[in-house]
């Protein structure tokens, strides 16, 4: 099991859309959260807990008016408490799954939260994908339309990036161009697989 880690807009899933090409069967959080936000039964909560704000038009959730709700560190982790056990049961399917394909070579975890979920324990190891502040501001602020103080608090309510690039076994930068990502992971890749 390898976990993949960074900050936000550090490039984790243009890293794991690299580590897919190179056989690795990737399990995407946020990708899970998002199919989970949207069951009929979270819907209802939510919309229990803070109203008709939380849904969209068409019935969907609508996630910058959950963003907005969570800034709130109390409504923050009342959500993860929603939601985290039911990722974890898609997480687990999948993975069981994947272990059952011979085609795998390995098994991802694309998690913002991996250590502070307590996930990276379960991992064999962790790659962290490093990219410079400015870096992912200018990613975040291009695809998700975020200023520099978005940016921070949404950082400061996860652990440190120092800490999860301690607690990394392999760091890879993203700072310049996927090509140069890509060959970075390609030799990591290569290590994990051999066992070096």
């Amino acid at each position: 099991m390898i976990g993949l880690s960074g900050g936000i807009g550090s490039g984790k899933s243009t890293a794991a859309e690299i580590l897919e090409t190179l056989g690795a069967k990737v399990i995407n959080s946020d990708r899970l959260n998002h199919d989970e936000l949207n069951t009929p039964e979270v819907r209802a909560t939510l919309r229990q807990w803070w109203g008709d704000v939380v849904l969209r038009d068409d019935g969907t959730i609508d996630r910058d008016a959950l963003r907005r709700i969570v800034k709130d560190d109390d409504k923050r982790r009342q959500l993860e408490g929603l939601m985290h056990p039911r990722i974890a049961l898609r997480r687990e399917a999948l993975t069981a799954t994947y272990r059952t394909d011979p085609d795998t070579r390995a098994i991802v975890w694309d998690s913002p939260l991996l250590f502070e979920a307590r996930l990276a324990e379960q991992c064999d190891c962790v790659i962290f994908v490093e990219a410079d502040w400015a870096a992912r501001l200018q990613r975040v602020a291009a695809k998700r339309g975020w200023k520099a103080e978005e940016l921070d608090r949404f950082e400061n309510s996860q652990k440190p990036l120092d800490f999860k690039k301690d607690r990394a076994d392999y760091t890879v930068v993203n700072n310049s161009d996927i090509d140069d990502l890509r060959r970075q992971l390609v030799s990591v890749f290569s290590q994990i697989l051999s066992g070096v």
